[in-house]
């Protein structure tokens, strides 16, 4: 096997993203549909035991369909950078009660895997994916949460619905 032009931990991350931004999409069929290959190789991009990386064109097609920067967001991170969203502020939707409710249901599910995995006092590799994927929904949560906590910073009010959105601004 080739050595990785990136460490263990960045390939995982990467994977991990890939898996998150298949699932937006709808599953492997639809990922495979919109970025034009085969289903077994959208398979190969987000299982962690293959050393296909999921190629940069598919990426874009892909976050450019769920409107998610899954992988874009790890690859700034791995650069040493950040991603930021200017529409969050304005378009953050939810309640913080609603947001904070979701995000303390993500915390559980982690905290159970977490415990799960270590109750014999070894992690298997197989654990550690499960804990990743209970974290990755944790973070997609926490990223909701504070683009409302900013949308109540800046002043949005709640709709009847208990919706917080910030009112348009001309530029």
């Amino acid at each position: 096997m080739a050595e990785r032009a990136i460490s263990e931990a960045w390939f995982h991350r990467i994977k991990a993203a890939t898996r998150d931004l298949v699932k937006a999409c709808g599953g492997i069929e639809r990922a495979a549909e919109i970025s034009h290959v085969g289903k077994s190789t959208v398979g190969r991009w987000q299982h962690a035991g293959e050393e296909d990386i999921i190629p940069l064109p598919a990426v874009i097609a892909l976050e450019a369909d769920c409107d998610r920067p899954y992988v874009t967001r790890v690859m700034a991170d791995l650069n040493g950078r950040g991603l930021t969203d200017p529409e969050a502020s304005r378009e953050a939707a939810g309640c913080l009660m609603a947001r904070h409710n979701a995000l303390m249901g993500q915390f559980t599910a982690l905290t159970t895997e977490v415990l799960a995995a270590k109750a014999d006092g070894h992690v298997s590799p197989a654990e550690a994916e499960m804990v990743d994927r209970a974290a990755a929904s944790l973070e997609r949560n926490l990223a909701d949460f504070r683009a409302t906590c900013a949308a109540k910073k800046a002043g949005a009010p709640d709709d009847g619905a208990g919706i917080t959105r910030l009112p348009r601004r001309g530029f």
